[in-house]
């Protein structure tokens, strides 16, 4: 990662790490550049769903760029419009998308429209996708039915705003290639932070405790998801800035505690698939409840949470057991 950046605004050589201070426990983290202040403000896009508040944000970064990773669904588009307003937004420059699928790409259209000098960087085998996403909705349907049609159908994003993750070259940006969640999954770095989308998983903070959950939908590939884990326990420790939902210090504690519970999650699984196969989902799904220590929180969650919870497991174990059931691993 560059040291030295150039300021947008006087285009003087700047320190991008120099007088930072935090405002809050976590967040926002500001540092200053030679025209004032770079903050990171992570912003929540309010969902109709009930359990789905406190799920989906979108991460902005303002200072010599100003850059919005993940936007959330189609459907609340307007609602991250509206929040970027009222907060004097009147610049994106970089669109930043971990993946394509729509409670993180769907209100792409929408923004990128919203703020005329802004590109889309995504994954150069998602760009298909974003640009005609008939596929990518239909397929969301199979997968989530009702949660889809919550979610709302994406629109088509223009070819013209569209910039393939080789192409991504953003002073002070790393992108990294971290399939698994899916295979057009990216995580960037930046500022000291890094923007794991869901390939460290999914953490919530539920009142002091810490809920951990992998995001493992088919079709889920258990050695590919491990490969980017350690790609990203590669990088420095840092910072850690979550899709679904909010930030904590310290990458490499998380991210270790994530592995293990992949690992974990194979071995409850593995002997729930060995036992037969009736109510195979719903006994897995208590055996983890009941022996992954990552998981201790359900129980303080509120019902509606529950309830959404245990969509997004539900889902996760299904990725498993067709792995496990396969019995082969792709590269």
């Amino acid at each position: 990662i560059s040291e030295l950046w150039e300021c947008r605004a006087c285009m003087s050589r700047i320190n991008p790490n120099a007088g930072v201070k935090a405002a809050e426990i976590f967040y926002p983290l500001e540092f200053m550049d030679c025209k004032g202040i770079m903050e990171l403000t992570h912003i929540e896009i309010k969902q109709d769903m009930p359990g789905f508040n406190g799920f989906l944000g979108a991460w902005l970064c303002r200072g010599p760029v100003t850059l919005l990773v993940d936007v959330g669904p189609a459907n609340t588009a307007g609602r991250l419009v509206e929040t970027l307003d009222s907060m004097g937004i009147d610049r994106v420059d970089f669109i930043l998308i971990t993946h394509i699928h729509i409670d993180h790409a769907g209100a792409v259209s929408d923004l990128a429209e919203h703020y005329p000098m802004a590109r889309v960087i995504a994954h150069e085998k998602g760009i298909k996708f974003l640009r005609d996403p008939t596929k990518l909705w239909a397929g969301s349907l199979k997968v989530l039915g009702a949660t889809a049609e919550a979610y709302g159908p994406p629109k088509p994003v223009k070819e013209e705003k569209l910039i393939p993750h080789t192409q991504g070259n953003i002073p002070g940006l790393t992108i990294i290639e971290t399939p698994g969640h899916a295979a057009h999954h990216l995580s960037f770095t930046y500022q000291d932070h890094l923007f794991s989308g869901e390939a460290g998983g999914n953490y919530f903070r539920v009142g002091d405790n810490e809920y951990l959950r992998p995001a493992t939908p088919p079709r889920f590939f258990l050695e590919v998801f491990l490969r980017s884990v350690d790609r990203l326990l590669g990088l420095k420790n840092q910072t850690i800035c979550y899709a679904h939902f909010g930030m904590a210090p310290d990458s490499h504690r998380l991210l270790k505690r994530f592995r293990e519970q992949l690992i974990r999650w194979k071995k409850i699984i593995s002997e729930q698939i060995r036992a037969n196969n009736e109510r195979l989902v719903d006994r897995c799904m208590a055996a983890l409840l009941e022996q992954d220590p990552e998981l201790v929180a359900f129980e303080q969650m509120d019902p509606d949470v529950q309830n959404r919870e245990k969509i997004f497991l539900t889902n996760s174990i299904n990725g498993f057991i067709e792995f496990l059931r396969e019995g082969a691993d792709g590269g």
